[in-house]
């Protein structure tokens, strides 16, 4: 049956598309006034004249910053432990959520294991006792100590535990009619139906790794080994000429820049990793994945 279209649905269609679209503006606009003063002149951002488009468009700001090898170095550390970090993550979320999503009859121990998690979400022994446990074990100061405290993922767990729960309870039947095993079951069935769950935890597993700093300020006793967004910190926090080279090309260069625009080139650079993903995984967030998995 086909809908009439009244003058008050339209008038709402109208508001509701004026409304998200100043909602998503409102969310893109620290983006782009932060990409446009990163490429503008020290005058111009003084002055007040930066706002949606770069304002006497220069590079120096980006020159500075990518000449500098802690910077680089800070990169490739991130980038370390986002690898390691997300592939921990991932591999303990799935391999813990599967066998509580079974009912009692299948894992009765089930509901012990569900609250003993679910404790770790409403107590946490705190910032000391995490730490000399992470000292005690001997990864201070290592990559490890920056992927290891945080290898379960409580809530991903959760997350991934209910969506394990909404699958048809017949695919698992007639896989172990099959002859299917568990491991089986979950790589060949469970897992490539849940393709935008994995997405979405995989995708809060590199948010979350990738901006993390305090922890790298906790467990790394060397700036050398500090993760990026914990290097920005300092630098952004801190930011004087005794962090560049003491050349006079360098200090001239500095000259033309100001605090501010080195700091909203760092600020980007922070952030373009996650922006260059995410487009890609977005697709996963909204896609039916188990219409037509069973037909009656």
């Amino acid at each position: 049956m086909i809908k009439d279209v009244t003058l008050s649905s339209r008038l709402f269609s109208i508001c509701n598309y004026l409304f998200l679209t100043l909602l998503s503006f409102s969310c893109i606009f620290p983006i782009i006034h932060i990409f446009s003063i990163s490429f503008s002149s020290d005058l111009a951002v003084t002055a007040g004249d930066v706002k949606l488009w770069p304002v006497d468009f220069t590079t120096d700001a980006y020159r500075i910053v990518l000449a500098k090898a802690e910077f680089v170095r800070s990169i490739g550390v991130s980038v370390q432990r986002v690898l390691l970090g997300v592939s921990i993550n991932m591999f303990m979320a799935v391999t813990m959520a599967y066998p509580l999503s079974k009912e009692a009859r299948v894992f009765p121990q089930r509901t012990l294991y569900a609250w003993i998690i679910v404790f770790t979400i409403l107590f946490h022994g705190g910032l000391i006792p995490t730490f000399m446990t992470v000292r005690a074990t001997g990864i201070l100061d290592t990559i490890w100590a920056l992927v290891l405290p945080g290898a379960v993922p409580v809530f991903n767990v959760l997350l991934l535990l209910n969506f394990f729960r909404g699958l048809p309870k017949e695919l698992d039947e007639a896989a172990m009619m099959d002859g299917a095993g568990h491991m089986t079951t979950l790589i060949k069935i469970y897992l490539p139906l849940s393709l935008p769950a994995l997405a979405t935890i995989g995708l809060f597993s590199t948010v979350g790794h990738w901006n993390a700093w305090f922890d790298g300020m906790i467990y790394m006793n060397s700036p050398v080994h500090y993760p990026l967004q914990t290097y920005l910190r300092t630098i952004v926090i801190d930011l004087d000429l005794s962090t560049l080279s003491g050349t006079g090309d360098t200090l001239k260069e500095y000259d033309k820049v100001s605090a501010r625009t080195v700091r909203a080139a760092q600020i980007f650079l922070g952030a373009l990793p996650i922006l260059m993903i995410y487009p890609f995984l977005q697709r996963y967030f909204t896609k039916g994945i188990v219409l037509g998995s069973v037909k009656e």
